[in-house]
């Protein structure tokens, strides 16, 4: 997750716990070819992984997709790793405001799929990623860590008292209105899940876990979809 326009992000999923390995299917982790994690991502069928435009190191090929991971320190045998044929940020990414801060990955195979549609205000979702754990040690954890978090109105997201304005129609809020839990910079491009389909990707925020400012994630939109659809892969 990046920081919002002057404002500084810690970097880690707040108050989560390590899942059971492997049992969050969809999700990836976006490195670069010295097997560095940058960022986190979906799959969203076999050629296609979501992500978050701010994730975008460059070149494809810098980039390499490691599906089936769950510990980023050691082989498990599970791991797959591709690297990707093209990117395809949102053509209206705006680095300044975060607003579409998505991207497709179109990559050669991989095996699992999700689903995306709108999300109701209230309804529990979990996003998941190998960001910082602690606000102190700058230090990425070696297991995958998850998170369920409620999606919070654009209403009171927007409202004076938190983001004044600063969100979009395509953004969601998720988080607890006391803090606490919360995902930052480290679990970018990460999924925010409900009821296992794939509503948004992990993109900006003001702190981490703050009770007045919750995350911020991309929605995944029609527009997407209508990516997908034109490139012959929904």
């Amino acid at each position: 997750m990046t920081p919002g326009p002057s404002n500084r992000c810690q970097e880690r999923i707040v108050g989560g716990y390590a899942p059971v390995p492997h049992s969050i299917r969809y999700i990836v982790s976006i490195q670069t070819t010295e097997r560095q994690h940058v960022c986190g991502g979906s799959l969203i069928n076999k050629y296609w992984v979501i992500t978050a435009a701010h994730c975008n190191i460059g070149h494809y090929s810098m980039m390499m997709i490691v599906a089936g991971d769950y510990s980023l320190t050691i082989y498990e045998g599970t791991e797959q790793e591709i690297l990707p044929q093209h990117l395809v940020p949102h053509p209206e990414y705006n680095k300044t405001t975060n607003n579409n801060d998505i991207m497709l990955i179109k990559v050669r195979k991989l095996l699992v799929r999700s689903v995306f549609l709108s999300v109701p205000e209230g309804r529990m979702c979990r996003v998941s990623g190998w960001g910082y754990t602690s606000p102190n040690t700058g230090l990425i954890p070696a297991t995958l860590r998850t998170v369920k978090l409620p999606i919070v109105s654009a209403r009171n997201c927007n409202s004076s008292e938190s983001f004044d304005g600063g969100i979009t129609d395509n953004m969601i809020c998720a988080g607890y209105s006391t803090g606490g839990k919360d995902a930052c910079k480290g679990d970018s491009g990460g999924p925010l899940v409900c009821e296992g389909r794939v509503y948004g990707v992990v993109s900006w925020g003001k702190g981490c876990a703050d009770a007045q400012f919750p995350g911020v994630y991309t929605a995944v939109d029609a527009l997407m979809q209508a990516e997908l659809a034109a490139n012959g892969q929904m």
